[in-house]
């Protein structure tokens, strides 16, 4: 029942698929459809510099592993910080991995309806309860999701993972494609042209606006998959810190580069009028590609979903110390937190929202507070590690600045949408 490094290397490069839709088998469904809407409102492209302040964070969590001998990462927090240390690590973990899930669901909600109005042959008008999303993202979640949920461990994770991955593959080689075979007046079907028509095809290197303050949060939620690492780790054969490290440099980079191509031949396709859904962008009734594109980002997220659902009931079940497998048990916790998420999926009005609080909160901790504050607290008397502990120290102070930053920001941004929603 145990993956080997290979397993787990294809895991950390799907790791959170809302992660194309924002990181990993699961990042890199989440990041690669809205880092496209990021890029356009910031214009701000990441680089190896940006890139090299993400993968040190493996260091800080597997350190911390050899330091103290904890596979769990809720353990890790309490026995460096106690109580307070087990439930902040919860708390994080749990709102990053459900913020993950959500936003694969809202990618079934809004893309599966559309898919079977094609396959139908059907208006996208047409709106019979069966291609209402919200039906359909219960369905799926109890007809597909919850036997893969209902499983004891991991063991299928390979197959699913690297099928997941493969996919949002496909989706990057569609996404360069149709940027050299849309023309750049096609942003403007449905409407008078500008007469500037070079204006409107030029890209524009710095923008700011209102929904700027989402992209750092955007793509912290990428690139987040810490809370997954130990319980991986744990199931590898042959496990070493050296082998683990190599898998996160390379998925990390590959990840990086996946998410920079899609972003900015996604955001060259459409300049200006790109959404924060790319998919949303390609309206033709006949492209069969794009439909499958459609389709193959759909199973990607499905499949993804169980993978962060582990992670989530595992902390709960550490967290209530209810360790020990109880099948009773096991089965109703699933069915009540898949109810729970499928509430929120269905009341919730956008994925903004999610990537905005999930980004500012759990994002941030993931990356940069709680990983930078357990490794200077385990090293606290190692006298050796003087050079790893300033780099710890300042990668703790991003993380607050990220944080004094960002909050406020978000929430200014909301108490003006409400404003102009209560004007009209």
């Amino acid at each position: 029942d145990t993956s080997d490094v290979g397993d787990f290397a294809v895991y950390i490069l799907n790791k959170p698929t809302a992660d194309l839709f924002q990181g990993n088998g699961s990042q890199c469904g989440k990041g690669e459809t809205v880092l496209v809407f990021d890029i356009r409102q910031v214009k701000v492209v990441p680089n190896d510099s940006a890139l090299a302040l993400l993968v040190p964070r493996f260091e800080f969590g597997e350190g911390s592993r050899s330091l103290t001998g904890c596979m769990v990462y809720e353990k890790l927090g309490e026995q460096v910080f106690g109580t307070t240390g087990k439930l902040v690590i919860f708390g994080a973990t749990s709102l990053q991995n459900t913020g993950a899930m959500l936003s694969y669901l809202f990618i079934v909600k809004n893309e599966l309806p559309s898919a079977i109005k094609f396959l139908m042959g059907k208006e996208e008008e047409f709106s019979a309860w069966y291609v209402d999303g919200r039906v359909l993202v219960v369905m799926v979640t109890f007809g597909i999701i919850l036997p893969l949920c209902l499983l004891k461990n991991l063991g299928y994770l390979g197959y699913t993972s690297g099928f997941s991955l493969s996919c949002m593959v496909f989706f990057l080689i569609v996404v360069i494609y149709k940027k050299f075979q849309i023309p750049c007046m096609n942003v403007e079907q449905n409407s008078t042209i500008s007469a500037n028509v070079t204006d409107m095809c030029t890209p524009k290197y710095v923008t700011f606006n209102s929904k700027t303050v989402y992209a750092l949060p955007t793509i912290a939620f990428a690139f987040v998959c810490h809370p997954s690492i130990l319980p991986i780790y744990s199931e590898l054969k042959d496990r070493s810190q050296k082998k683990m490290q190599m898998v996160s440099n390379i998925s990390f980079f590959a990840m990086f580069v996946m998410y920079f191509l899609t972003a900015i031949f996604g955001y060259l396709t459409f300049y200006e009028k790109v959404q924060s859904d790319l998919l949303h962008k390609y309206q033709s009734r006949d492209d069969v590609l794009i439909l499958t594109v459609r389709l193959a980002v759909i199973v990607a997220v499905i499949l993804t979903v169980p993978v962060l659902f582990f992670t989530v009931r595992s902390s709960l079940f550490e967290l209530a110390k209810k360790t020990k497998f109880h099948l009773c048990r096991h089965v109703w916790v699933t069915i009540v937190l898949l109810v729970i998420i499928n509430l929120l999926v269905i009341f919730i009005p956008s994925m903004k929202d999610i990537f905005g609080v999930v980004g500012v909160t759990s994002a941030n901790m993931l990356i940069f507070i709680l990983p930078s504050s357990l490794y200077l607290r385990i090293t606290n008397q190692d006298g050796d590690k003087g050079t790893q502990r300033i780099w710890a120290a300042l990668f703790l102070a991003l993380g607050v600045l990220f944080s004094l930053i960002s909050i406020p920001l978000v929430i200014y941004d909301w108490a003006c949408s409400s404003s102009s929603d209560e004007g009209h």
